[in-house]
């Protein structure tokens, strides 16, 4: 595909780029940003459908939008989850009752999503979970299911409206049989409780979540019950698109900040260190050719694998770099900015949070172990993995 950028998407890029400055004034709320970016129209450019407040644009402005928004050091998102995994599948696999029930609240900025997927003994091999759903008694039939069990590593559960569940509701069954994608509302106090996980890094955007006995409309059963997994699957298809392109130019403001720390402690002048500087940088612009180009291309052996390939490129990568990082600062780096006599608090600076956050890029949102093996069974057709 060619992904030169027209007279038009430059266009595009400067009704972004100017959208961003007026209104990043201040500091908005992360909740508070997301209706903004409803009211502009910035949420669901790249959704199949429109007619729900979003604009539409191609796969060119969506990389504009994606590039622009980086750049203006915008928030992070709290939509992302709604906005780039959930509403794809709907729109691939929803009623159009419940399209017309979610999407628009996602374009919207209102609704706030999390993903309920791994669970403990149950993350890589998500096929493994546990959490069931099974018919209310004291409903009127096929109304309401009740779920019950855990989900562990969930991002932004404590802010989300809705989580999608991945539960298992036919008795008995196992793997990816007898499994339901629910779509279940967080606020039932005593049925649905969040516990914030905190890290190394001291924050806590992963979370565990419980349910017992939550409710779940039948209704907001997507792609019928028992085809949890096939929806499931096609969910992970959209988990790394265009953001991948905004995630690289992330990137690239970290490289360059362990880049002046390296010249400006003098560890620049080790021919070795330098010499992985130099390397960290042309990956990462192997790593943003590459991205262009599956994006160009949903067909074949090769686009099914494509998501892996580039999760164990930047998950390395970052890890990689984060390592740099304290090496570019060196002893310092095992010192925290904190003035201890005045009774502070530790606190991380960036190259520390880098360095300790990265060291899960390689496992969370599938091991690399996990993604080799995905890229052996289907693209290349290797014979399956033996499973007990």
């Amino acid at each position: 595909m060619d992904f030169a950028f027209g007279p038009q998407d430059e266009v595009f890029r400067r009704e972004a780029r100017a959208w961003l400055r007026e209104h990043l004034a201040g500091t908005p709320a992360r909740r508070d940003w997301e209706r903004e970016l409803g009211q502009g129209g910035w949420i669901g450019l790249g959704w199949d459908e429109d007619g729900y407040g979003n604009r539409r644009a191609d796969l060119t402005r969506q990389v504009v939008w994606a590039e622009e928004y980086a750049r203006s050091k915008a928030p992070a998102r709290s939509g992302h989850i709604g906005e780039n995994l959930l509403a794809p599948t709907l729109i691939a696999h929803g009623t159009p009752e419940q399209k017309h029930r979610f999407l628009p609240p996602i374009a919207q900025g209102r609704e706030l999503w999390c993903q309920g997927y791994s669970e403990p003994g149950a993350g890589s091999d998500l096929a493994g979970i546990r959490t069931t759903a099974v018919r209310d008694p004291g409903a009127a039939p096929s109304e309401t299911l009740r779920v019950t069990g855990q989900k562990i590593w969930t991002s932004l559960a404590h802010e989300a409206d809705w989580c999608f569940v991945l539960a298992r509701t036919e008795p008995g069954s196992t793997r990816h049989h007898g499994l339901s994608f629910l779509l279940v509302p967080m606020d039932q106090p005593g049925r649905v409780e969040v516990r914030p996980i905190r890290q190394l890094t001291g924050t806590s955007e992963f979370n565990e979540v419980f349910f017992d006995g939550a409710v779940a409309r039948a209704e907001h059963v997507v792609g019928g019950e028992g085809n949890g997994w096939r929806v499931a699957m096609s969910l992970l298809g959209f988990e790394r698109g265009v953001s991948t392109l905004a995630q690289q130019i992330g990137f690239a403001e970290e490289l360059g900040r362990v880049l002046r720390t390296a010249v400006a402690t003098g560890a620049a002048t080790d021919p070795v260190l330098r010499d992985r500087l130099v390397r960290l940088w042309a990956e990462l612009l192997t790593m943003r050719w590459n991205a262009l180009r599956t994006l160009g291309s949903s067909q074949g052996p090769a686009a099914a694998g494509a998501p892996s390939v580039a999760k164990l490129l930047w998950g390395g990568w970052h890890r990689r770099l984060g390592e740099l990082a304290v090496q570019a600062r060196g002893a310092g780096a095992a010192v925290g900015p904190a003035d201890w006599s005045a009774g502070l608090p530790y606190e991380l600076d960036a190259a520390q949070r880098l360095f300790l956050f990265s060291r899960a890029d390689t496992i969370y949102g599938g091991s690399d172990e996990i993604q080799r093996t995905i890229i052996a069974e289907r693209t290349l057709g290797l014979p399956r993995e033996p499973r007990g």
